[in-house]
């Protein structure tokens, strides 16, 4: 079944890679995410090597394997905004909102998405939800912080668990909550934001996805809003 899994993802991350081919120009800015899904699209990216102005990248293990293959990566301070922005989801719905952050990378996903102007999600089905909240949302915090902000996730109904030994890419502590209820994802987004020590948290409402490839029966297929 893993092996089959992953044939899903590689051929969900072939499909976005053939949907952005003729998209892909000597100005365009690349931006990568973070996790299994987006790895085989990476190896897409290193066996097309499409000439392209910048790649930006969410995290160092999706660096790192761009770098090894010889691919340049930049700053976005450096490039400005990407023009496509490719990542996975922990889970995605109807509205294309998701929880992200299982990988830990939230946080440079978040403002990597935010910045980017079109947002390419790519997952396989069993991301796909009605309602979201059965994988538990990563909120990113300041260590000092930490203890703080589980408290109040506890006030707003979940059950927080630090993850322990984990160290954003960022320096920072990641807090995984479970048990919330997301009916409208955008507020509670905007409600965590908001607790003092919060870095980011994993609900991508506010900057949800612009387009999905996801398999359907095994066989992939693009799905627009």
């Amino acid at each position: 079944m893993e092996n089959s899994n992953s044939e899903i993802k590689k051929a969900v991350a072939r499909k976005a890679y053939e949907h952005l081919a003729s998209k892909l120009h000597k100005d365009c800015i690349l931006g990568i995410g973070t996790g299994s899904t987006t790895n085989f699209f990476i190896q897409e990216l290193i066996n097309q090597k499409p000439e392209i102005k910048a790649i930006v990248s969410s995290s160092v293990g999706s660096t790192q394997l761009l770098e090894e293959a010889g691919l340049e990566v930049s700053e976005l301070n450096d490039v400005g905004s990407p023009d496509f922005y490719i990542d996975g989801a922990d889970e995605i719905n109807d509205r294309f909102e998701m929880i992200k952050g299982g990988g830990g990378a939230l946080t440079r996903e978040k403002i990597i998405a935010s910045a980017s102007k079109k947002f390419i999600c790519i997952c396989d089905s069993s991301k796909k939800v009605k309602l979201l909240g059965k994988f538990p949302v990563a909120v990113e915090v300041i260590p000092m912080a930490r203890s703080y902000v589980a408290r109040q996730m506890v006030v707003k109904g979940g059950t927080p668990e630090y993850r322990v030994g984990f160290v954003s890419d960022n320096g920072n502590q990641i807090i995984d909550v479970r048990n919330l209820k997301l009916n409208v994802p955008y507020d509670f987004e905007n409600e965590i934001n908001s607790i003092p020590g919060v870095v980011a948290n994993g609900v991508f409402a506010a900057r949800r996805a612009d387009c999905l490839v996801i398999d359907k029966n095994g066989v992939p297929e693009i799905l627009e809003q």
